[in-house]
C-alpha cells in the first residue's frame, strides 16, 4: 500500500507545474493534499479510479484538505468536532478496515509568534482527538506538520530557536505524541540524514538545500511491523513543500 503526501500551495497552481505527472508517475493508493486553497466548484483535477474527499476553508483560497484514495473508506470525518478549529478545513480522517489516516495542515504559528497560543490549544485539542482514535484502531497521519522536531530537521537551528515551527513548545508538542506510542516514520529509518521537504522562496533557499523537514508520516508503534519504506521526494517541484511518501506491507 502506498500513501503521498504533499502541501501544494494551491492545487490549481500546482497541476501547471507538473502534479498531474507526479500523481501518475507515483501511482500511490491514497494521496494527502495540504493547503488545497480550493472548493468543491473549482476541483477539476478527478482522477479516474480515485474517490475524492475535500474538506475546504470556510475562507475562499486559503488552507484546506484534500484526499484521494482508491480505498473507499468505511467512514469519512472533516476536522475535530471543534468549530474553532475545523473552519479552516485542517483535517480530514478516513477510517478502513485495519487503521484510521488522518490528512492533516497544522496551523503555523506566524510571524513573531502571533498564533502560538492558538497553536498550543490546537495541539492540545489534536492529541486528544488522536487518541480518542487509537483506542478504536492504530492511527497513520500525515501532511505539514509545520514543525521541525530536531536540530536535524532544520538547515539553520541557532537562528531559528524562536521562529515558528522550531520553537520549544512545538517541538515538545510533537515529542509528546511520539512518547505516547507513535513513530516518525523518516526519521525511524532514516536516523541521521539531513533532507528537508519545505524552502523558502527567498535567498535562492532550495538551490542551496537551506531548508525545513515540515513534512511526515507518522505511525502508531503498533504498525511498525508493517512498515516498508518512508520517503522524502525532495526532487520533485511545484510547490514550496515536497511530496512524501510511505509504503506499508498492509491492504
Amino acid at each position: 500500500m502506498r500513501l503521498v503526501s504533499w502541501n501544494v500551495a494551491g492545487l490549481r497552481s500546482c497541476l501547471k507545474k507538473g502534479f498531474a505527472d507526479f500523481f501518475s508517475r507515483i501511482n500511490a493508493d491514497v494521496v494527502c493534499i495540504e493547503e488545497a486553497k480550493l472548493t468543491e466548484e473549482e476541483l477539476e483535477y478527478r482522477p479516474e479510479g480515485y474517490e475524492i474527499y475535500l474538506n475546504p476553508a470556510e475562507k475562499k483560497g486559503y488552507s484546506g484538505t484534500l484526499i484521494y484514495t482508491r480505498i473507499k473508506p468505511l467512514k469519512i470525518y472533516y476536522g475535530m468536532g471543534i468549530e474553532e478549529h475545523d473552519q479552516e478545513g485542517r483535517m480530514i480522517t478516513l477510517e478502513f478496515n485495519n487503521f484510521f489516516l488522518i490528512a492533516i495542515y497544522v496551523p503555523n504559528s506566524k510571524r513573531g509568534l502571533l498564533r502560538l497560543d492558538y497553536r498550543m490549544k490546537w495541539e492540545d485539542d489534536f492529541y486528544n482527538f488522536l487518541h480518542k482514535l487509537e483506542r478504536q484502531k492504530p492511527v497513520i497521519f500525515c501532511g505539514d506538520l509545520n514543525v521541525c522536531h530536531q536540530e536535524i530537521d532544520i538547515a539553520n537551528p541557532e537562528s531559528n530557536k524562536r521562529s515558528p515551527g522550531f520553537t520549544i513548545e512545538e517541538r515538545n508538542k510533537f515529542s509528546r505524541i511520539l512518547n505516547s506510542g507513535y513513530i516518525d516514520t523518516y526519521r525511524y529509518q532514516n536516523p541521521h540524514k539531513r533532507i528537508y521537504t519545505w524552502w523558502s522562496y527567498i535567498g535562492n533557499a532550495r538551490e542551496r538545500n537551506i531548508g525545513w523537514r515540515l513534512d511526515y508520516f507518522v505511525i502508531s508503534q503498533k504498525l511498525l511491523p508493517y512498515l516498508k519504506e518512508s520517503y522524502i521526494y525532495n526532487g520533485i517541484y511545484g510547490s514550496d513543500h515536497c511530496p512524501i511518501g510511505l509504503d506499508m506491507e498492509m491492504n
